[in-house]
């Protein structure tokens, strides 16, 4: 026999009640938690049919109603194909803002913040390594030069270039030249002193110039990106009660405002150093080694857009959070994301 949604909630509100206190769940309980607007008179009949279903049992005369192994497990495929559901219906969202990065982030975030009950981090993309693209270089005056380089994550850079004496047109489109047949598709790690010697050689002269644009794009490969990070669900910190001490809160949720910390707590990696492992991480209390953290737990896994280019996802809760469910949900939601990534390349 299908059960009728009345019942199915009130089982549900048997099962979730019983998981919390461990104690016989009786009907008037029942009617304070549930969303149906019964009676204990009316919810103790459903209970009742619920009893004769087999889903519910009565451990003792006059005591409430636990949940049987049928129970259970209809409690849990329900709740599997409602999980399912959900993704899936984020996966639908997701694909249609999959052409701006920045909203498909703040919607995980949301997502798990609302799914979980916790407090969630996703940072934006990071690049492993940053190549160059293409250069041009643009004579501003007789003392300076402007250099556009575009990196292969597409982001560019505009950098002022002091020079000690003129180059002439015919110079600069040499230069340009040079510039991106030699260095396109090189990190900084592959412009070495032989690359230099060699865009010197063929230019035969204002080296000078050849050293300042080389510093320039060497510092614009190196430099730190200023990461976007996207955050919902700090205030659920303050649901638990072991984390809603005044002092303790307002660090926690003071945190969440400073992007060093949050870095610091989503692991990310300095510049250079491989932080790609897909491995879904725990880290309780001290393992953070964030003060602000020590009395909370974090969950962090790793998307991919496309080879080299990733970003990390943290859920912060209590120590007692609930790992089965944090780690089932980001199992599921990472498997789409990266779907719906290969589908976009």
């Amino acid at each position: 026999m299908e059960l009728d949604e009345r019942k199915l909630k009130i089982l549900q509100a048997v099962i979730r009640t019983y998981l919390e206190t461990g104690e016989p769940v009786g009907s008037r309980t029942i009617s304070k938690y549930t969303d149906l607007n019964l009676s204990p008179a009316t919810i103790r009949n459903e209970m009742s049919d619920l009893e004769e279903l087999g889903y519910i049992i009565q451990p003792h005369t006059s005591a409430g109603r636990i949940p049987s192994d049928k129970g259970y497990r209809l409690y849990v495929d329900t709740m599997l194909d409602a999980k399912e559901s959900e993704v899936q219906n984020l996966r639908e969202e997701l694909e249609e803002k999959a052409g701006r990065i920045d909203d498909v982030l703040q919607k995980v975030a949301k997502f798990l913040a609302a799914n979980t009950n916790y407090a969630t981090m996703v940072s934006g993309p990071r690049y492993q390594s940053k190549r160059v693209k293409f250069i041009q270089i643009t004579s501003v005056d007789e003392e300076n030069l402007l250099a556009v380089i575009v990196l292969d994550n597409n982001v560019v850079k505009n950098q002022m270039i002091r020079i000690e004496e003129p180059v002439n047109q015919e110079m600069v489109v040499k230069l340009n030249f040079l510039l991106n047949t030699t260095l396109n598709g090189l990190d900084v790690l592959e412009i070495n002193l032989a690359v230099i010697q060699k865009l010197k050689e063929q230019l035969g002269e204002h080296t000078q110039v050849v050293d300042s644009v080389i510093e320039v794009v060497g510092k614009t490969l190196v430099e730190e990106d200023d990461l976007a990070i996207y955050t919902s669900g700090a205030t659920n910190i303050l649901k638990y009660p072991e984390l809603s001490d005044k002092t303790r809160a307002a660090e926690i949720l003071g945190a969440f405002e400073e992007k060093e910390i949050i870095h610091n707590w989503l692991g990310l990696p300095e510049k250079g150093k491989n932080n790609e492992s897909r491995d879904i991480q725990v880290y309780i209390g001290d393992e953070t080694q964030v003060e602000s953290m020590k009395d909370c737990s974090m969950v962090t896994a790793t998307y991919h857009i496309q080879e080299g280019v990733y970003g990390k996802i943290g859920i912060v809760g209590p120590k007692r959070m609930d790992y089965d469910k944090v780690i089932g949900t980001l199992n599921s939601l990472m498997s789409q994301l990266d779907d719906i990534f290969k589908e976009k390349k």
